[in-house]
């Protein structure tokens, strides 16, 4: 078994470079497909998510180019195959980007349900809504999403909740219609502006992304394109409440101060101090932390992805904090591993209750999912003692060189693999 081993109560101190941003990358890739040619793309994430989108879209006949640890040209010019391999799609939430590519390019796509992380209900139909509008059947049958089209043609769409994927899907899909297709209620993240400018950058004709309404004038032709992802917005919060668990010192380098304004605002209300630079941000906390509410809504809510890095920070500051999770059913799960840790934590539905202690103990806990995994990092680091984490494939869908970063601005984590049943410090 592969484990973290983590002996907390360091204080983080020195400099972290933010990688590309994950949720970007998951779309982008699929993206390539769209194109009979080559897109050169940089600052793309190391991390498992990407290496097995990459490895779908080689089975599916495209030719891809490693260029350093960070930069990729992907030739789609000989896909031809619009099914992706059922055991590959199924350990991949963003394998259904898959669909609204190959209906753009191919007029059809079959692809197998989904996978990804488990904290709640999540449902395509959104997705479907917005294929079937613009002129495409979708069916499903023995675990796989079959959409048809001879032409698709623009629509006005109005996406009944504001759903990050659907809205990707649907950009996907729309860039070949014909006409123009007008998406309401679309999500506005940061990487909902990258993809449509990555589309763009290909030929597309897209307008408004980073609002609520998406304008889709199709066009008949795209090409390949060089593009930089943007860097990864929670991958740096995540470094922000580090260095806030720890008492640390850090600044975070390579991001976009203005995707993290929400989080920074939290960490302000907590106790921290935050320096903003044009593309850089410092974390420093030298006092106790203060209890705050936060509650997670889409962008430029605070986001979801943060929900358990937050929490498990709440839950070492002086006083009751609550947090409500607005986006996710079900994604306080993670609450009973810091439970083992020490943590005063009551959940009622999306409700938690935060009492704060004075300080977590080390304890041999499993990740759930990727941001409740990191959560758990985090906790350990700021703990007293040695924590074991399990489950760590979870982390490593997300977060390039976690360990190696670390490390760098002083903690003591390290990876290790331990016999089953074996405690680490008899190993």
């Amino acid at each position: 078994m592969i484990k973290y081993i983590v002996q907390g109560g360091t204080r983080l101190s020195g400099h972290v470079n933010i990688s590309g941003a994950k949720n970007a990358a998951v779309a982008i890739l699929p993206a390539s497909l769209l194109v009979d040619g080559v897109c050169r793309i940089e600052n793309v994430p190391d991390i498992s998510d990407v290496r097995l989108l990459l490895e779908i879209l080689r089975n599916m006949g495209a030719n891809i180019r490693r260029f350093g640890r960070n930069t990729l040209e992907i030739d789609c010019s000989h896909v031809r195959n619009a099914t992706a391999p059922i055991d590959l799609v199924r350990r991949i939430r963003a394998s259904y980007y898959l669909i609204g590519a190959e209906l753009g390019r191919f007029g059809h796509a079959r692809v197998a349900m989904p996978g990804g992380c488990n904290f709640g209900v999540r449902p395509i139909d959104q997705h479907i809504k917005g294929f079937e509008a613009l002129g495409a059947t979708v069916t499903t049958d023995y675990g796989f999403i079959n959409a048809q089209s001879d032409e698709m043609f623009g629509a006005h769409i109005y996406l009944d909740v504001v759903s990050v994927g659907a809205t990707v899907n649907i950009m996907l899909a729309a860039v070949r219609a014909k006409g123009l297709t007008i998406l309401e209620n679309a999500a506005k993240e940061p990487h909902i502006v990258d993809l449509a400018n990555f589309l763009n950058s290909m030929g597309a004709d897209i307008r408004g992304a980073g609002t609520d309404v998406i304008k889709i004038h199709g066009v008949d032709i795209m090409h390949g394109t060089n593009y930089p992802i943007i860097p990864d917005q929670i991958e740096a919060g995540t470094y922000m409440t580090i260095a806030a668990a720890t008492g640390g010192d850090v600044l975070i380098k390579n991001v976009i101060p203005k995707h993290l304004e929400a989080i920074t605002d939290k960490l302000i209300q907590a106790g921290c101090e935050i320096e903003e630079y044009d593309d850089s941000i410092r974390v420093r906390r030298t006092g106790v932390l203060n209890k705050t509410n936060v509650k997670t809504l889409p962008h430029p809510g605070f986001p979801t992805d943060m929900q358990p890095q937050m929490t498990t920070l709440l839950s070492i500051a002086q006083g009751t904090s609550i947090v409500t999770e607005g986006v996710w059913d079900n994604r306080f799960k993670y609450v009973d591993e810091l439970h083992r840790m020490g943590a005063k934590i009551q959940v009622d539905g999306k409700v938690a209750v935060v009492e704060g202690v004075e300080q977590l103990s080390g304890a041999q806990v499993k990740a759930l999912d990727l941001r409740a995994g990191v959560a758990l990092v985090q906790a350990a680091l700021s703990a007293k003692g040695t924590s074991e984490i399990e489950d760590i494939h979870w982390v490593e869908r997300g977060y390039e060189d976690l360990i190696g970063k670390l490390q760098k601005i002083g903690a003591d984590i390290k990876k290790v693999t331990i016999p089953d049943g074996a405690f680490a410090k008899n190993a």
